[in-house]
């Protein structure tokens, strides 16, 4: 059997909660309502179709019983009795009708035919199955059996087949009924046991959403969940704070996120539409510790941002979560604190140009000074030399910005006169220097700032070659990149020591057990000038075998200007 459209069930259920809505009686009452309109539809025809009609005795106990039934239906309080007790009624009505069909004889025999009312009622009733069959082919047999008893003895088979047909039909009727009610009933179980599982769905929905929310109100971040459209579906109470402590605003969506007021890292040059948080990551950008600044003025905010996309399952694009944190407090110290770097820094270098310049003034003028005075004046102007190069590592190391003229620069000279200064300090520490390089071998870089990475690359590789041993330097050109290496047989360092060696102020293990000199700001300075160029700069090393420094930089100011 086709099971009831959803239209079906709904209407099948606003009737039942309209029928439950009546009382007792009134159910009662409703149940025989058709029965009785029929009848009374046959007592107002009478006089006009069936003359005689209203005479018979018999069809006037039937119609009495009719009305006393209905009656009863109001009269009787069905709601201190049984559920079942209202059954009686369509009982007595196969009797009733039993009596109208049989005292009218031959006028009405189709009277029989209102025994489907009461057959119905007693199939869709909670009765036991096997007495409402009974009922439903027993109480139309009898009903039609006073005819068939008529023709006795000369009865034929259409007489028998007659009034076998009524309660054969009825029987039909009622387990149509029955099995229509059996699966009414099983579809209502399904649909109850489905709205069980909704609900539960719906209460355990609730009830992570109520958990999420919590968990993002209680985290210190800023979270804003995007439509793929740039609509908002979900904002925590953190970011509405940065929001309104940076007079921004709610930015509830891509759209208005553009009228509010966000900054670039200078905090005055305002970001354009195709760099804001949310248009990104609209676009489908996934970024990390993307520093924005939101408001104006005292209240302004520096804000990091983050965005990660979301997908279906098909692994389409559905929204994005950015999150806000709020780093103004550390970019302010971390300015604080470069500023007094470079502060202090530049205030050692006043007395140590002095000192430098009275010691040159000293030395010149040096003859006939005891040997012994002059070999410890030389050991403080190298001393004095050391220092003023490590404030000014310091003072470069500090700065915010390093400033770059970059253009097309031949490298292979660069190279050339950096070999060329470091071949005293090489021969010193009883060191082979050795070139291999592509000539010419042009690149997009400032020239000076990459004389100053190969200065420091080649003299850590002297210096932490003890003992003698090789540094060779190697550049060659690829795929619109530059590669130069400089590698040497030195004590090398271990794999964690690597991935912090461009640190500020870290120094390997083993240069600090060999005693040998550095403050540590070296590789870091190499580093940013490099990443500053739109280029990288990688170590290889392992202990007691030397280490690979390889600087990779773009060939093209194209490239040069994607990457910066």
């Amino acid at each position: 059997m086709e099971a009831p459209s959803v239209s079906d069930r709904l209407l099948a259920r606003k009737a039942n909660r309209y029928f439950e809505r009546l009382g007792p009686r009134a159910q009662v009452a409703l149940c025989q309502l058709p029965l009785t309109l029929v009848v009374a539809a046959l007592v107002l025809a009478a006089p006009s179709f069936w003359p005689g009609l209203l005479d018979s005795p018999g069809f006037v106990a039937g119609l009495v019983l009719h009305a006393v039934l209905f009656l009863s239906c109001f009269l009787v309080p069905w709601e201190r009795l049984r559920p079942s007790a209202c059954l009686v009624i369509p009982a007595l009505d196969l009797l009733a009708i039993w009596l109208s069909r049989n005292g009218a004889g031959q006028t009405l025999p189709g009277l029989a035919v209102l025994a489907i009312f009461p057959v119905i009622w007693l199939s869709a009733s909670g009765m036991a199955a096997r007495t409402s069959l009974i009922l439903s082919f027993v109480g139309p047999l009898l009903i039609t059996l006073p005819t068939l008893l008529g023709t006795l003895p000369e009865a034929t088979a259409s007489d028998v087949t007659s009034v076998l047909l009524l309660p054969l039909t009825m029987l039909a009727v009622s387990f149509s009924i029955r099995f229509a009610s059996v699966n009414v009933r099983l579809q209502q179980r399904r649909l109850e046991k489905k709205d069980a599982e909704l609900r539960e769905l719906l209460r355990e929905s609730r009830d992570r959403e109520r958990l999420l929310q919590t968990i993002l109100d209680t985290t210190d971040v800023g979270i804003i969940a995007v439509d793929s459209g740039g609509q908002r579906l979900l904002t925590n109470n953190r970011q509405m704070l940065f929001q309104q402590a940076a007079a921004a605003g709610c930015l509830s969506s891509e759209s208005e996120e553009a009228q509010q007021p966000l900054f670039s890292q200078d905090r005055q040059t305002p970001l354009p539409l195709e760099k804001r948080p949310i248009h990104r990551a609209v676009e489908g950008e996934s970024y990390g510790d993307y520093l924005v600044w939101f408001g104006e003025g005292a209240e302004q905010r520096a804000i990091s941002t983050s965005a990660r996309p979301m997908t279906d399952d098909a692994g389409e694009f559905r929204g994005a979560v950015i999150v806000y944190n709020d780093v103004t407090g550390l970019v302010e110290a971390l300015s604080a604190r470069e500023q007094l770097v470079a502060n202090v820094s530049h205030e050692f270098r006043t007395p140590l140009n002095s000192i430098l310049g009275s010691l040159d003034l000293v030395l010149e003028e040096s003859q006939g000074m005891p040997p012994l005075a002059l070999q410890r004046l030389g050991v403080a102007q190298r001393n004095a030399e050391r220092l003023l190069d490590l404030v000014s590592d310091v003072l470069v190391s500090a700065s915010a910005v390093l400033s770059l003229s970059p253009r097309q620069s031949d490298l292979a000279g660069l190279i050339e006169n950096s070999v060329g200064s470091a071949r005293v300090q090489a021969d010193q520490a009883n060191i082979s220097l050795v070139a291999d390089v592509q000539s010419p071998l042009w690149a997009h870089a400032d020239p000076l700032r990459i004389a100053q990475v190969l200065d420091n690359l080649v003299s850590n590789a002297i210096k932490y070659s003890p003992g003698g041993g090789v540094v060779t330097v190697r550049a060659h050109g690829a795929d619109d990149w530059v590669y130069l290496q400089v590698e040497d047989t030195g004590m090398g360092i271990s794999d964690d020591d690597s991935r912090r060696i461009f640190s500020r102020f870290f120094r390997a293990g083993a240069a600090r057990r060999a005693a040998i000199p550095g403050a540590g700001l070296g590789l870091s300075i190499t580093k940013s000038i490099v990443e500053r160029h739109g280029g990288a700069i990688s170590c290889v090393s392992r202990p007691g075998s030397g280490s690979t420094f390889t600087v990779k930089l773009p060939a093209v100011p194209e490239l040069a200007t994607a990457l910066t």
